[in-house]
C-alpha cells in the first residue's frame, strides 16, 4: 500500500474543499485498485457530492439546520457552538473509498471528493490518501 498526508489549508470559516485533483494525481498511473481518503480529525469529513452548482453550500447550510452552532453542546471548548462540530463525523464519516481502474477514479459524472469542515478553530487539516493495489 503507498499512503500520503497532505496538508490543506481551509481558512477559518465553514467550507468544503474539492480534493478530487488530488486524488487523481495520487492514483495516477497506479492501475487497478482502491483509493482510501481519510481524515484524522474530530472535527472535519469526507463527501463525495457534486460541487459548483450549490451543493457544496448546500450542504453547509443543511449542517448549520441539523446540527446549530448555538449552546445546547456540552461540548463546549473552542468558538461558540464548536461542540457540535465533535458530532460532524457521525453525519458526515472522515473516510471514503473509491474504486480506482487502470490508474483513474471511477466516479460518476458529477461526484467529487470533498473534505468537509465547519470548524472555525483549524485553518488547516490534514488528509490521508492511501492507495490499495488490486
Amino acid at each position: 500500500m503507498r499512503s500520503e498526508l497532505r496538508t490543506v489549508r481551509t481558512g477559518g470559516v465553514p467550507t468544503v474543499v474539492d480534493l478530487t485533483g488530488e486524488c487523481e494525481e495520487f492514483v495516477r498511473g497506479e492501475g487497478d485498485g482502491l483509493l482510501q481518503v481519510f481524515v484524522p480529525h474530530a472535527t472535519a469529513g469526507l463527501a463525495i457530492i457534486e460541487t459548483g452548482s450549490g451543493s457544496d453550500d448546500d450542504l453547509l447550510a443543511q449542517l448549520d439546520e441539523l446540527l446549530p452552532r448555538d449552546d445546547r453542546w456540552r461540548h463546549r471548548h473552542g468558538s461558540a457552538g464548536h461542540g457540535r462540530d465533535h458530532v460532524l463525523p457521525a453525519f458526515v464519516p472522515p473516510h471514503a473509498t473509491v474504486p480506482v481502474l487502470g490508474g483513474r477514479l471511477q466516479l460518476g459524472t458529477w461526484q467529487r471528493i470533498c473534505l468537509v469542515d465547519p470548524n472555525r478553530d483549524n485553518p488547516q487539516r490534514q488528509v490521508r490518501l492511501s492507495f490499495l493495489r488490486g
